[in-house]
C-alpha cells in the first residue's frame, strides 16, 4: 500500500469548485444580461444608464466582477505557480496580479455606483 503524504499549500478541490462557481455566476449574469437587452433594447446613453441605475442589475453586475477577478485570480495564480519556478519572480508576479485585480475590482465598483 502506498502511503501519500499531501504537502504543500493544499489548493486543488476547493479551488477548482470556486472556480466552476464562479463560472456558474457568470454564465448566469451573461444570460441575464441578455434578456434584459433584449427586453430593454437601449439605443442612446441615458437608456444604458436607465437599466444600471437598477439596485439589482448593479449588484449582480458587481457580482460578475468580483466573480470574473477571482476566477482570473485562481487561473492566473496557478499558471505562476507552475510555470514560474524562480521564488522571488513568482512572488513578484503574485502581488502585481492580486493588486491589479483588487483594482480592478474597486474601480468596477465606482463605475457602478457612480452611474
Amino acid at each position: 500500500m502506498i502511503n501519500r503524504q499531501v504537502v504543500g499549500a493544499h489548493y486543488g478541490l476547493k479551488d477548482w469548485m470556486a472556480q466552476r462557481a464562479s463560472a456558474v455566476i457568470m454564465a448566469l449574469y451573461s444570460v441575464l444580461g441578455v434578456l434584459v437587452l433584449m427586453l430593454v433594447r437601449p439605443t442612446s446613453f441615458e437608456a444604458w444608464q436607465g437599466i444600471f441605475a437598477n439596485g439589482p442589475i448593479k449588484f449582480f453586475t458587481f457580482l460578475f466582477f468580483v466573480s470574473l477577478f477571482y476566477h482570473a485570480w485562481i487561473g492566473i495564480r496557478d499558471l505562476w505557480m507552475d510555470y514560474v519556478k524562480q521564488t522571488g519572480l513568482r512572488l513578484s508576479l503574485h502581488v502585481i496580479t492580486l493588486a491589479l485585480l483588487v483594482g480592478y475590482t474597486a474601480w468596477a465598483a465606482a463605475i457602478l455606483w457612480r452611474l
